[in-house]
C-alpha cells in the first residue's frame, strides 16, 4: 500500500504541476518532456547523454528531443569542444519552463507544509532520501537550474 501511496502522491504532484505550467503558458509541456528537459541541463548534452541520463535509448531520447526543438524548449547547436558532435541546448522558453516547473514544485511543497506540517514534510523528505538510491535521477527540482 505504501508504494501505491507513493505513486498517487507522485502523480497528484505531477498533475497539479502541469495543470499549473499549462496556465502560465506552457501547455505543450508533458512529464516526460521535463525530465529531458532536466537531463539536457544548463551545459547542453548529446542526445547520446539525455538518453544515458533518462536510461533509454539514444534514438527515444532523439525523438524526444526532436519533439522539444518543434515546439521552441531545445535547440541543436555545435559543440565548440568537437566539431563532430552536436548537442541539445535549451532555449529561453525550455529555461523559463524549467524556472516555472522549480517554483510550482516549491508552491506545492508549501501546501503540503501547510497541510502535514514542515516538521512532517522533512521527516519525509528525509525517510525518502534513505530509500532511494543516490544514484538514481534527481527529482529535486531546485536541482534543474544548479541552485
Amino acid at each position: 500500500m505504501c508504494c501505491l501511496l507513493l505513486l498517487a502522491g507522485f502523480r497528484s504532484l505531477i498533475d497539479r504541476l502541469h495543470d499549473e505550467l499549462a496556465r502560465q503558458g506552457h501547455p505543450e509541456v508533458r512529464p516526460a518532456y521535463g525530465f529531458a528537459l532536466q537531463a539536457i541541463g544548463l551545459p547542453g548534452s548529446t542526445a547520446g547523454e539525455i538518453g544515458r541520463r533518462l536510461g533509454v535509448s539514444k534514438q527515444a531520447a532523439g525523438k524526444t528531443v526532436d519533439r522539444l526543438i518543434a515546439l521552441g524548449y531545445a535547440e541543436r547547436a555545435d559543440d565548440p569542444g568537437d566539431a563532430r558532435r552536436k548537442l541539445v541546448r535549451l532555449t529561453p522558453h525550455g529555461l523559463d519552463a524549467l524556472a516555472r516547473s522549480a517554483a510550482i514544485f516549491g508552491e506545492l511543497r508549501s501546501g503540503w507544509a501547510e497541510l502535514l506540517g514542515p516538521d512532517r514534510v522533512r521527516e519525509l523528505e528525509a525517510s525518502l532520501r534513505a530509500v532511494v538510491p543516490p544514484e538514481a535521477f534527481r527529482l529535486d527540482a531546485s536541482s534543474w537550474l544548479g541552485s
